[in-house]
């Protein structure tokens, strides 16, 4: 009986930023626990890549390219969803850009622009489908914060306070929207092995820092995060919310 507290089946749960990466292995094992999975993201060529590789695994699988930071794109594509495959469930605001440079001398519109897309983004795409889940009192929000939710390091700054908002943001949330039967809950990752990270994986020294800094001694995967996602997603954790999970490896704990 334990096993159906898991069981997303007739759930329709969108991604966004899940053509590849981190994004794309949640929708994976949301998938593979029976929910209807909507992907996202701006390259169309890319999303439909990776809507075909869920469909020939036999997923239930539907891709909409648009812009999560832009407000009118969203309601336009939230409402064709809802339209064309049903009402959202489990909404997973994964899509994150990053910059790095001196803070000192960091230019102010790409501050703007990664505070839009990182934090910005979550409030607009939570704000227009928590519209119906409040109207269901009913759903699950999953919004990835990370590591630099809790610690920085030199040349990310920008990164840290967007994904510091972020974690705040969620447990706000967690508050405002509880009273609907809505969970909203944070994934924070650790250093995963990812497009975005792929400057440090080539680093030696950086990589060499990672693992002796890692209680498990490795980099993270993106399949490492499914069983997160699935947990917060699912009825088996009617009773968390405003909870930040971090997947990490245990490098929080570690002096």
């Amino acid at each position: 009986m334990m096993h159906t507290l898991f069981d997303l089946t007739e759930k329709i749960a969108l991604i966004t930023g899940s053509s590849q990466g981190i994004g794309f292995a949640i929708a994976r094992g949301l998938g593979q626990m029976g929910a209807t999975v909507v992907l996202n993201g701006r390259d169309v060529e890319r999303l439909n890549r990776a809507v075909s590789t869920l469909s020939s695994e036999g997923l239930k699988v539907f891709g909409y390219p648009f812009d999560i930071s832009d407000s009118s794109q969203i309601d336009q594509k939230i409402s064709a969803i809802e339209r064309e495959v049903g009402s959202i469930d489990i909404l997973v605001n994964n899509a994150a850009i990053q910059r790095r440079g001196a803070l000192e001398s960091f230019e102010e519109s790409v501050w703007q622009e990664l505070i839009q897309t990182n934090l910005t983004s979550i409030f607009l795409m939570s704000k227009r489908v928590a519209k119906g889940m409040i109207n269901r009192k009913s759903g699950k929000i999953i919004n990835l914060c990370s590591l630099m939710s809790e610690i920085s390091r030199p040349s990310i700054s920008p990164y840290t306070a967007s994904k510091g908002g972020v974690k705040m943001l969620t447990k706000a949330m967690a508050v405002e929207w509880a009273k609907y039967n809505i969970q909203v809950n944070g994934i924070g990752p650790g250093f995963i092995v990812t497009e975005m990270n792929k400057v440090l994986l080539e680093d030696q020294k950086f990589d060499a820092m990672v693992k002796a800094r890692t209680p498990a001694g490795r980099w993270g995967l993106p399949s490492d995060l499914a069983g997160a996602a699935i947990f917060l997603a699912s009825r088996a954790s009617d009773y968390v919310t405003g909870h930040i999970l971090y997947v990490e490896g245990g490098l929080l704990s570690a002096l």
